[in-house]
């Protein structure tokens, strides 16, 4: 766990500063500068995007990190399978663009009463898909080398530094809301350039080296795999877009507003199990072809324990001050506070259980998670056409957390059951136990006036202390103790180091 926690708290440094950068963005700037429908637009739109890209990747994310480990020690073979794969992407995005724009029309009639600005800009979706196909696949191929950090800070930092730019201009009136819509489509075409580049200046991209080509068993096997990884991940990239479109439906990009700026403030529970995710994943297909069963049990039980630690601790930092928290926001987004809590309870097991989902999609049991999406796209669909036009926005937070929790469970059970593998520890129990306790107490205590960042100041630290505070003293998490000495150590050394020159 040595360089996977190394390389964690790397890209989660930077995942941070982006995602102050980010909260300053959609928390603050978004919400001041922008109408309701405006936010809702743009969200809308980049979720939408994000929908187009997992249909024009034709399933090649997932078959470069499960193949890639296959090819890594013959460079030219690498190549060949990069460019095999951007083919692919290529006839993916000619193919979903014509169906794009022939569907234009049937689209729009279903905005077109209480989302009309959405049809005004939907051929945005396009270029918003290209980007975003394009950056996944150089940013999945980087990863599975293990090359995490370029793609953290292009898409996390520079990014978000270029659209706060645009937020300035558009403050202050040098350009109009049309001017700022249309650079912010572009400008996401940026960190694929960059990256791009990247891998032409280390030698992964050499346009001098021939590329081997793939011989036709390796291309079947490819084909068939992404046939069914296909499925799969379109499968979550609706589930993970249905909510924002059926809002949008029934509610109105208002509404939508609303519910994607909530969705972006949740994101910062996600951000330490997603920069654990980026450098464990690679190993997956790794202990796969090595047939270490041990190992491949130890990585999902060591990055669950982890996972669960910090994100009960963020759920704690952030839930308990919920109140100070949106009392920064204006009024009409307060019924964004539930929406919060049933998102992150969905999101706490989904991130639990970590590994799960990569686990069964990079072995031979690979075709049955398909089973597994085909009920999630029915829970969350289902479950939204009943909740939501009884309890609105909230109603589409429930909706997704019963059906991520039902989702994640079964698989869990399939992958216990076949190969007698899951990721629990006994120590776990008594962290969610300290965790529930901690969550509770407040009730008992009664409410204090005082300055709101004083508050949440106060409120952090105490949580800190009692939470990460007692899990270290007791070492009910061996890894996270390890992982703090381990930092204490060198920033202890480099201090003796300073102090003698």
């Amino acid at each position: 766990m040595g360089f996977i926690q190394k390389d964690a708290l790397r890209t989660l440094i930077i995942s941070y500063v982006g995602l102050i950068l980010g909260y300053v963005n959609k928390g603050v700037l978004f919400v001041l500068i922008l109408s309701t429908e405006q936010i809702g637009l743009v969200n809308l739109i980049l979720s939408v995007g994000i929908l187009f890209s997992q249909l024009t990747n034709l399933g090649t994310i997932n078959s470069i990190s499960k193949f890639l480990p296959f090819f890594k020690d013959n460079e030219y073979k690498k190549q060949s399978f990069l460019f095999h794969s951007l083919f692919i992407v290529l006839g993916g995005i000619i193919l979903f663009t014509v169906i794009t724009i022939l569907l234009k029309d049937e689209i729009s009639h279903f905005y077109s009463d209480k989302s009309a600005l959405f049809v005004d800009y939907y051929y945005w979706i396009i270029p918003i898909g290209i980007s975003n196909v394009l950056f996944l696949i150089f940013e999945t191929y980087l990863r599975s080398i293990y090359k995490n950090i370029i793609s953290v800070i292009v898409f996390e930092f520079l990014l978000r530094i270029l659209v706060t730019i645009l937020l300035v201009f558009l403050a202050f009136d040098i350009i109009n809301f049309e001017v700022f819509f249309i650079i912010h489509g572009i400008i996401y075409f940026i960190p694929s350039l960059i990256l791009f580049i990247y891998l032409i200046k280390s030698n992964e991209i050499n346009f001098k080296r021939a590329p081997q080509k793939l011989s036709q068993k390796i291309k079947k096997i490819v084909f068939y795999y992404n046939l069914y990884s296909y499925s799969n991940t379109l499968g979550v990239m609706v589930v993970m877009t249905m909510d924002a479109l059926m809002i949008a439906y029934f509610l109105g990009l208002k509404a939508t507003g609303i519910y994607t700026t909530v969705i972006y403030l949740t994101n910062a529970l996600q951000l330490p199990f997603k920069s654990l995710m980026r450098v464990s994943n690679p190993l997956v297909p790794q202990y796969w072809k090595e047939k270490n069963k041990t190992k491949l049990m130890h990585l999902y039980a060591k990055t669950s324990s982890i996972s669960l630690v910090i994100s009960l601790f963020i759920f704690l930092v952030i839930w308990l001050n919920i109140e100070t928290i949106f009392s920064f926001l204006p009024k009409e987004y307060h019924e964004g506070i539930w929406v919060f809590l049933f998102l992150m309870i969905g999101r706490l097991v989904d991130m639990y259980f970590g590994l799960n989902g990569w686990i069964l999609a990079t072995s031979k049991k690979y075709k049955y998670d398909i089973i597994f999406t085909i009920v999630l796209i029915g829970l969350v669909f289902n479950l939204n056409l009943w909740l939501i036009p009884i309890y609105g926005i909230t109603g589409a937070a429930i909706s997704t957390s019963i059906a991520m929790i039902i989702y994640n469970i079964a698989r869990v059970l399939f992958l216990q059951i076949v190969y007698k593998i899951h990721p629990f520890e006994k120590n776990q129990m008594y962290i969610i136990l300290l965790f529930l306790v901690i969550l509770l107490a407040p009730l008992l205590l009664p409410s204090i006036e005082m300055n709101a960042f004083l508050v949440i100041t106060v409120k952090t630290l105490l949580i800190s202390v009692l939470f990460l505070g007692i899990i270290i003293s007791t070492k009910l998490n061996d890894d996270l103790n390890h992982y703090l000495e381990n930092i204490l150590s060198k920033v202890f050394k480099r201090t003796i180091k300073l102090s003698k020159k």
